[in-house]
């Protein structure tokens, strides 16, 4: 049994442990979340038999006692190979560690991660019920809807602010959008950390598009950036895994500057997920 512990925020949590599940569903382990046994209960997996309170009290006081070992890719520069050989010396293993990564096997069964992942529906539907039929019917070729993840919070300090942009950004990004696809009635969707975000504000500063700030929750936003055609947002996991689910382009707000969007930069999952910062 491989236990897989870790901290940090919800996304981050979901790509650690899928690429645990990935190398347990290579070599035959059971592979158990200790974070979503208690935290996070929007997901599928929450509600599986490996996932409960019960295995999470288990494994971190078992660790603890020394009982069960732990292979930590806490490091970036870790031993993986040995940390590897490790894993598979012992039957029973806590693996922790935000570099833990076995990118290939992730993409072998994103599949089967997409489905432990899937959103409950009690997340789902209110979002469902709020997204204009245009949008959510495949069969409307003339609409796009558009993700927009304003990260700010703890931007402000991470990396040393260096993507914490401002609501101009922002503006500025839509709008290079909607000038990439003339012709086109394009919905976009606000989700932010940011209470002050104002949907008046950014139709005013965008009026060739249709904004639309439903003040979700987060699996409830989630779910919203899930469904869109397309993603714009600054370094995150949180629009990462949004993409994850139906592989939809995302374009990476590495710099200020909008003029750097082009439809070319919009790249898919399997690309920014070997590039997360």
């Amino acid at each position: 049994m491989i236990f897989a512990r870790d901290k940090s925020q919800m996304c981050n949590n979901l790509l650690q442990y899928a690429h645990v599940y990935a190398w347990g569903r290579e070599h035959g382990r059971k592979v158990i979340s200790m974070r979503f046994s208690y935290k996070y209960q929007y997901f599928h997996i929450c509600h599986t038999s490996l996932t409960g309170f019960g295995w999470y009290l288990f494994a971190k006081y078992m660790a603890a006692l020394k009982l069960l070992p732990t292979a930590s890719f806490k490091h970036s520069d870790c031993d993986r190979a040995a940390l590897e050989r490790k894993m598979l010396r012992h039957k029973h293993i806590v693996v922790s560690g935000w570099n833990v990564r076995f990118y290939d096997l992730f993409l072998k069964y994103r599949k089967e991660i997409c489905e432990l992942f899937t959103l409950d529906e009690q997340y789902t539907a209110p979002v469902k019920a709020k997204m204009p039929p245009s949008v959510m019917s495949s069969a409307v070729e003339t609409s796009l809807a558009l993700g927009v993840h304003i990260r700010r919070g703890d931007y402000a300090q991470w990396q040393n602010g260096q993507y914490y942009f401002d609501d101009a950004v922002y503006a500025a990004h839509i709008n290079r959008f909607a000038e990439l696809h003339p012709g086109k009635t394009i919905h976009v969707f606000l989700s932010t950390n940011d209470s002050q975000v104002s949907a008046e504000a950014y139709q005013q500063s965008c009026p060739k598009v249709v904004i639309h700030h439903f003040k979700g929750s987060a699996p409830e936003d989630l779910f919203m950036l899930s469904e869109c055609d397309y993603l714009i947002g600054p370094p995150s996991t949180f629009s990462l895994v949004a993409a994850m689910y139906r592989d939809i382009p995302l374009y990476r707000m590495d710099v200020a500057d909008e003029q750097q969007m082009t439809p070319e930069s919009f790249r898919l999952f399997d690309y920014w997920f070997r590039r997360i910062l």
